[in-house]
């Protein structure tokens, strides 16, 4: 098993569905089989999509997840699906680069400027250190503490000592409580710490947000914890939203359940009736996660 980076536009090339699947070219099969059984991080490049000229995209590492099996497409002649489960977005997009230091060594040239022919690679190995500091950054917000100490250890956050930087973060990778709230951090940053549907953004006295983050498709169904399969809501929203007394639409425009739902809870909708979600597409609530909540969880 081994670790490795996978690239992947926002507007990808291939049939890439990163909380599920990876889509990829012969040219990388033993490189992506390696990593079955194993994690790799995601990557998203400068280019949004296909198109040469595109431009916008973040250049930084956005999500773990860890690659199940790898199968050929049925459909595409040497071409093969990587699926993966346990998908965990960072609660903060991280840079190839902090400081002075690459967190992927060899994207970095010996006169320290930036290889562009390793970039080329949309399939890049790493090794346990370089995954584990990309991690140490990008949930950076939920490790807390840990991180902040390695902060003040090494210039850039780096570090050195496999004690603080190996086993212990994939654990938690796995542990629910740690995806709960790496899930949570993300969905609220997203949506502004807003319910969605109601428009109501209530802070207690230390800042904290009542608005919970709801998951479009249940974790018990093997629902991904990505921002893109969750949605802000507000406790009793998320309650009914549960249970699919509520549901979206492709467009947005919430569904009710005939009959299941109080007036004195549709008055707390907004007036529109239609989800409040992030400007940025590439965090709003996937189609894929939406149809499964009104093919399976509604009620209506």
């Amino acid at each position: 098993m081994a670790k490795a980076v996978f690239t992947t536009k926002a507007s990808p090339t291939y049939d890439d569905l990163p909380e599920d699947r990876y889509h990829f070219p012969d040219t990388y099969r033993r490189q992506v089989e390696a990593t079955i059984g194993d994690w790799i991080v995601y990557y998203e490049p400068r280019r949004t999509s296909g198109d040469l000229s595109s431009r916008g995209g973040r250049q930084a590492y956005f999500a773990i997840a860890r690659v199940d099996n790898v199968e050929p497409d049925p459909k595409r002649p040497n071409h093969f699906y990587a699926f993966v489960s346990q998908f965990l977005p960072f609660d903060r997009p991280v840079r190839f680069q902090e400081g002075e230091r690459y967190f992927e060594t060899r994207l970095q040239r010996p006169d320290g400027g930036t290889s562009k022919g390793a970039f080329g690679r949309a399939v890049r190995p790493v090794t346990d250190t370089e995954f584990d500091r990309i991690v140490q950054a990008g949930f950076r917000a939920v490790l807390g503490e840990a991180v902040s100490k390695l902060d003040t250890q090494v210039p850039g956050g780096f570090s050195d000592d496999p004690s603080l930087s190996d086993r212990p973060i994939v654990e938690r990778l796995i542990a629910r409580p740690f995806r709960e709230a790496a899930f949570a951090a993300v969905v609220k940053n997203a949506y502004d710490s807003t319910c969605a549907m109601t428009g109501l953004k209530i802070l207690n006295g230390g800042g904290r947000s009542e608005v919970q983050a709801a998951h479009v498709r249940p974790v018990a169904d093997r629902g991904p914890d990505s921002v893109r399969n969750g949605i802000a809501l507000c406790g009793t929203v998320h309650w009914m939203f549960d249970r699919g007394l509520i549901s979206v639409a492709d467009d947005h425009s919430v569904l009710i359940a005939r009959n299941r739902v109080p007036d004195q809870m549709l008055k707390l909708l907004l007036p529109d009736r239609r989800l409040r979600v992030p400007a940025r597409s590439d965090l709003c609530p996937h189609p894929t996660f939406l149809r499964y909540h009104r093919e399976r969880v509604f009620k209506g």
